[in-house]
């Protein structure tokens, strides 16, 4: 089955790694491109194509001053994201903490081997 375009959904936009970057370069306010072509050290022609993409599937938005464009999260389309995210995160707590688990109990049966082994020590000293 052939992928659908990036242009299509938001899963498909962020699945390139530079637009997630740009996503969050401006999470925490509004920047204009040059900004963002430098902060990230990309070609401009390649930060307008993403900031395009990103824009038509509604995950920034963008507005005027003059000659210049300013980009910035959208935060209502970001939530299907976070909301889809979210239904993992139970997983990977669960993932770790089973590995929590298996650790502390891998570490707490190496403290009963140095204590039966230093035990058996002072027996034999004796």
């Amino acid at each position: 089955m052939a992928r659908a375009a990036t242009t299509s959904d938001v899963f498909n936009a962020i699945a390139e790694p530079r637009r997630r970057d740009i996503l969050n370069y401006l999470a925490l306010q509004e920047r204009p491109v040059g900004e963002i072509v430098a902060a990230l050290d990309l070609p401009q022609p390649s930060v307008s194509k993403h900031l395009r993409v990103l824009r038509d599937v509604g995950l920034v938005q963008v507005r005027r001053e003059g000659r210049q464009m300013f980009y910035k999260t959208n935060g209502l389309a970001i939530r299907p994201l976070h909301e889809w995210a979210t239904t993992f995160e139970r997983f990977w707590q669960h993932q770790l903490s089973r590995v929590k688990e298996r650790a502390e109990a891998r570490a707490n049966e190496g403290s009963n081997f140095n204590l039966r082994r230093n035990d058996d020590n002072n027996d034999t000293k004796h």
